[in-house]
């Protein structure tokens, strides 16, 4: 049974978009009905694949943007100014075409309501995306485990999930913070700036707490992140990240 899990999960499959939902000017939720999807964990993502009439192909990973218990998987794409995928995924695909996936991939960078400490969440831009699917699974189980969550854009109109991350936000169990580091909205009074040293202390949980760190986004951001805990006595054992893009400048 696991050798069969393990070929589905390598296999190539066929998924219909079935709805594209707008984030951000430059930022699209694609829903997908995918009739063999043999499930997920959130913080797992698929390789998507694309085939154009020559036969050239090109191949990008997405984090999956659905919780376990949703019926259709779903991704958030940001395009990017000289990507091979997702200017496509992003402007030219519609509801009813079709898809090429495989996965779900990863087993690093999940969460299953695991014990031993509450939660911490640090995503930069689109790296709010795996963390959009452990907090529908928190949520979907009803889990007690406690959960911060920081969140660094550039500005208003970069925020992916507003109006999702702020329905999360009146849970008992699951505290949001944001950081706008360009422009911020009108009247804010919350931080504007890049992630440091006491926004950490501030919005984090003490190492005492020994909480499990999850970090996403760029990569200097997620360096950045990393050595600022480790820098205020987090176990570096309970953090976890994952990465994308080059070195370029921080959310």
């Amino acid at each position: 049974m696991e050798r069969a899990a393990l070929l589905r999960r390598l296999t190539w499959q066929t998924g219909t978009v079935v709805e594209i939902v707008t984030e951000t000017a430059h930022t699209r939720t694609i829903a997908l009905d995918v009739p063999d999807w043999g499930g997920h964990r959130g913080g797992q993502h698929i390789d998507v694949r694309l085939t154009a009439d020559d036969g050239y192909q090109a191949q990008r990973s997405y984090s999956i943007a659905s919780a376990p218990a949703d019926a259709r998987v779903e991704i958030t794409v940001e395009r990017l100014p000289d990507g091979e995928v997702s200017p496509y995924l992003v402007d030219e695909l519609r509801p009813g075409d079709e898809l090429e996936l495989r996965g779900p991939v990863g087993g690093y960078f999940v969460w299953q309501d695991s014990p031993g400490g509450p939660l911490l969440l640090i995503a930069g831009g689109s790296g709010i995306v795996p963390f959009r699917s452990m907090l529908r699974h928190h949520r979907s189980i009803h889990s007690t485990v406690p959960v911060r969550l920081l969140y660094s854009v550039r500005a208003p109109e970069d925020l992916v999930y507003r109006e999702e991350l702020m329905r999360m936000a009146t849970s008992d169990e699951i505290d949001v913070s944001l950081t706008f580091t360009r422009t911020q909205p009108p009247g804010w009074n919350g931080y504007a700036r890049r992630i440091d040293h006491r926004m950490l202390v501030e919005t984090g949980w003490s190492p005492s707490a020994d909480p499990l760190t999850y970090i996403c986004g760029p990569t200097a951001f997620v360096e950045t992140a990393a050595e600022l805990l480790v820098g205020i006595g987090q176990d570096p054992a309970r953090v976890r990240t994952e990465r994308f893009g080059g070195i370029g400048e921080n959310p």
